[in-house]
């Protein structure tokens, strides 16, 4: 080991960036290297007043650290993978993916639920949650919510909304979750969410080297499956899609839940599928490729258009 080398770690400078990077720093201090951290502030963190589609680029958190990662500033960079673009830019490459946290989202609420019967106001900042939440929940108003876990769960406070939309694993990690919430567990969460995923510099060999001792294994292979489906369904653009695989210990497979809806949640292309643990590679394709056959390529161009807008 190059034992004078400093792996210099890059994050967004929000509570919950700064605890996944530390939990990295944490880890790579364990194994005997050493580790700074450098924080930098991303345009999705700056521009709070626009939704995210409208603002029109994939990976408006990561892009920020990609720079500072090919302009040498910082050797590696801490994101959560469900806001990295399944495309990474050019010489920068995925080097570890942690041990998944839960990957659910929860509804954070005000103490009573009778809400749900009647016309609630509910908040998030995602196409995904929208559409899944006016599928189930069609007289309901869905408002944007922006900005971190922090400023979201203080902006619910302040408002008169019923509740708002959150990964449970975000809150948890800063321990952050509310005694009024309720698990969502019929909403297909985003592909990879609860995972952290690591970036290096593809011909930075000292911090693939140490990265690499901290990569699951089961987590991988999991975002993979699901960022697969999410890359052949979407190319590029943001839309409501939702993918969860899980390894099945007992059956030795893999269980697959993809869902593509349209922006307004009236449509909505479901697909599950358990395959034999060698059959994983393709997994992700397949399912979105059936999808696409019965209907989705269709809804694909509908939400595309209304994303112009």
């Amino acid at each position: 080991m190059n034992s004078n080398k400093t792996i210099r770690i890059g994050t967004r400078d929000s509570e919950l960036a700064l605890w996944q990077a530390h939990t990295v720093q944490k880890k790579l201090n364990d194994l005997g290297y050493k580790t700074e951290i450098i924080a930098v502030k991303s345009q999705g963190d700056i521009i709070l007043d626009k939704p995210l589609y409208e603002l029109g680029i994939t990976g408006i958190f990561t892009k920020t650290l990609d720079i500072a990662m090919i302009n040498g500033q910082v050797d590696i960079a801490v994101h959560s993978m469900k806001d990295v673009p399944t495309a990474l830019p050019i010489g920068i490459v995925q080097a570890a993916v942690l041990e998944r946290a839960n990957t659910l989202d929860i509804l954070v609420h005000k103490g009573n639920l009778n809400f749900l019967e009647g016309n609630a106001i509910i908040a998030t900042g995602s196409l995904r949650r929208q559409a899944q939440w006016w599928n189930k929940y069609p007289n309901h108003t869905v408002v944007d919510l922006r900005g971190n876990v922090n400023t979201r769960l203080q902006k619910l406070a302040e408002s008169d909304w019923n509740g708002a939309v959150f990964a449970t694993a975000g809150l948890e990690r800063i321990n952050l979750k509310p005694e009024n919430f309720i698990t969502l567990d019929w909403m297909i969460p985003a592909p990879a969410q609860g995972a952290m995923l690591v970036v290096a510099m593809a011909n930075d060999e000292f911090s693939r080297q140490a990265l690499n001792e901290l990569n699951d294994i089961d987590t991988e292979v999991c975002t993979h499956i699901e960022r697969q489906f999410l890359k052949t369904l979407e190319g590029g653009c943001t839309a409501p899609i939702g993918a969860l695989a899980t390894y099945c210990d007992l059956e030795d497979t893999f269980i697959f839940k993809g869902a593509l809806l349209s922006i307004d949640g009236k449509q909505k292309l479901e697909i599950e599928k358990i395959v034999p643990v060698e059959d994983w590679k393709k997994l992700g394709f397949n399912c979105a490729s059936e999808i696409l056959e019965k209907g989705g390529a269709e809804l694909m161009k509908v939400i595309k258009e209304s994303l112009k807008k």
